[in-house]
């Protein structure tokens, strides 16, 4: 089991540091720390000239990938949490430092009451003459979208809608005249022949006027080979190459049967012709019992070097179970390969490796905060403002939270976790198989229905939260809560409880320990010392295959009280 050890001197003083802290508003509750550490069995030391995959572990799925100079940029999508599309920066292709989020302003977007996997759907980033593109789709909340900046790291524009496309997975495509298409994944002409028959469209874009000029035609009509009734054919983008124009795509589905794909033009508008050792990437092939498999990998994007080399970033996942995993799909690199004119991620029946030869790059600065391999991360809440890797559920109507006297300070608002709404909480990503999660919570509840603590949490409908909570006899209680599914109560049934024996308002340590599919529940009263609330816990809940969507298991701080 993965245990989280603090010096015996940092825990008092950071309990000292909260017992001096000033007297907290009514309704308050404040985190004095938050703690992430994790480490998985595949975090082997690595070789002179390796690196590891993912390179993003946790909840990044649908990496896009862009090079200005020496300067690579990325994006993944995230769905219904704010800040939304998280923009990273690398010298090395390698080490990733996130420098912004391209949703970062209440007013770009509204994501209403949608659900978690719902929203801001598989971004793709562009630069062209020192403007920086990116499109995307808000599904449910206004369909495909573009926003550009000077600068990466932001801010970027207001979003200028593109009604003319429907689908999702937009890309756009600088030609060497400078003209520029965008390519994205839309239904068929007619009707459609199978579930999951769809179409990858293109239509000229007028980076100037901002709107969409010339006809819209289909590029691929179901899939490479339309004979085995190919589902899903999505994420395309273009890349021109010794006067050829390439169409990668992913294809299968985003589940097991997940894949890459090729196509190949002499004009950009086609007629493309598929690779005839498709899919060039998938690992659909090999066994499903093999020792801490990698499965699920496509959505890939294709960046050149400057001197010469080609490699993918795409997604793909790493389950601790049967298709069981809770850490979301994950940014993944890998070389490419050019045979016979054709690019080629990974030859037939290989598995993708964990360990891989680096990039032919000057290394680049570790970022401060890890996003490979094992890590702890200790966030003090010191700062003016909350790290960049930091999300709520759906957009903030108003400010609820802040940074105060070295602590996160929550409103505790009647928003639940379950209800659909904006509830009171600030969250970060699990980013390995085995994991920790540990906080400090100052809280007076005054009624059963008050609640701050810990969560881990999936969506709406399945999550854990690990709370200080109003007990029947008007003393805090520590509590667990658990909701799987829609079927169960908006706050969860109770799983566990036990009294604190500790003033309302007094510090109470609490902690979620990931182990695959199993998590266990402790707290510990002030200085004192842990207590098992709840062991071997089903996780399964928190997984893709039980919850459903596209996302990853978040945990965070959360406060909610009943109106009065």
């Amino acid at each position: 089991m993965l245990r989280l050890a603090l010096a015996p001197a940092l825990t008092l003083s950071l309990l000292a540091g909260a017992a001096q802290a000033a007297p907290l508003a009514p309704g308050a509750a404040a985190f004095d720390e938050f703690v992430y550490s994790g480490k998985d069995p595949t975090d082997a030391p690595l070789a002179a000239g390796q690196y590891a995959n993912p390179i993003l572990k946790g909840f990044y799925p649908d990496p896009s990938v862009t090079r200005a100079g020496q300067d690579y940029y990325l994006v993944n999508s995230t769905f219904a949490w704010f800040p939304g599309i998280p923009v990273f920066h690398s010298r090395d292709l390698v080490n990733w430092t996130q420098i912004g989020n391209a949703i970062d302003r209440p007013g770009q977007l509204d994501f209403k009451r949608l659900a978690m996997s719902r929203a801001v759907f598989a971004p793709a980033i562009t630069e062209h003459a020192g403007v920086f593109y990116i499109l995307n789709t808000c599904v449910d909340c206004g369909g495909n979208f573009l926003v550009t900046a000077r600068d990466p790291k932001g801010p970027w524009s207001d979003p200028v809608w593109l009604p003319e496309i429907d689908g999702i997975d937009t890309s756009l495509f600088f030609d060497d005249d400078g003209r520029a298409w965008i390519v994205n994944n839309g239904p068929p002409q007619g009707p459609s022949r199978y579930d999951g028959h769809r179409a990858i469209w293109i239509q000229e874009y007028d980076p100037r006027a901002g709107k969409m000029v010339g006809p819209r035609s289909v590029l691929v009509d179901g899939g490479v080979d339309p004979s085995t009734k190919p589902i899903w054919i999505e994420g395309p983008h273009i890349q021109k190459v010794d006067g050829r124009y390439y169409l990668t795509a992913a294809e299968g589905g985003t589940a097991e049967g997940h894949s890459q794909v090729v196509l190949r033009s002499d004009t950009v508008t086609g007629p493309y012709a598929p690779h005839a050792g498709n899919p060039i990437l998938t690992q659909r092939d090999l066994p499903r019992d093999r020792a801490h498999p990698i499965t699920s990998a496509g959505h890939a994007d294709l960046v050149q070097t400057g001197d010469g080399q080609w490699w993918a970033t795409f997604l793909a996942v790493r389950p601790y179970g049967d298709d069981a995993y809770n850490t979301g799909r994950e940014t993944f690199l890998l070389p490419v390969e050019w045979k016979d004119g054709w690019p080629v991620i990974l030859p037939a029946g290989t598995a993708i490796p964990y360990a891989a030869k680096r990039p032919n790059l000057p290394p680049g600065p570790a970022p401060k905060i890890p996003t490979t391999g094992a890590f702890t991360v200790r966030e003090t809440f010191d700062g003016k403002a909350l790290g960049l890797d930091w999300m709520t559920m759906r957009i903030p109507a108003g400010r609820w939270w802040d940074l105060k006297d070295g602590a996160l300070v929550l409103t505790a608002r009647p928003d639940r976790l379950g209800g659909f709404e904006q509830p009171s909480i600030w969250a970060r990503r699990q980013q390995h198989i085995n994991a920790s999660a540990v906080t400090t919570v100052r809280f007076s509840p005054k009624g059963d229905g008050d609640r701050a603590g810990i969560v881990a949490l999936q969506n709406d409908e399945f999550f854990y939260a690990l709370t200080v909570a109003g007990g029947a006899d008007g003393r805090p209680e520590v509590r667990l809560e658990k909701r799987a599914g829609r079927k169960d109560p908006v706050d969860g049934v109770v799983v566990a409880r036990a009294p604190l024996g500790v003033a309302a308002g007094a510090p109470v340590r609490l902690r979620i320990e990931a182990r695959g599919g199993l998590y266990d529940f402790s707290y510990a009263p002030g200085d004192g010392a842990w207590n098992s609330l709840a062991r071997d816990q089903d996780g399964t809940i928190l997984s893709t295959k039980v919850a459903g969507g596209f996302v990853g298991t978040m945990l965070g701080l959360y406060a909610r009280a009943d109106a009065r």
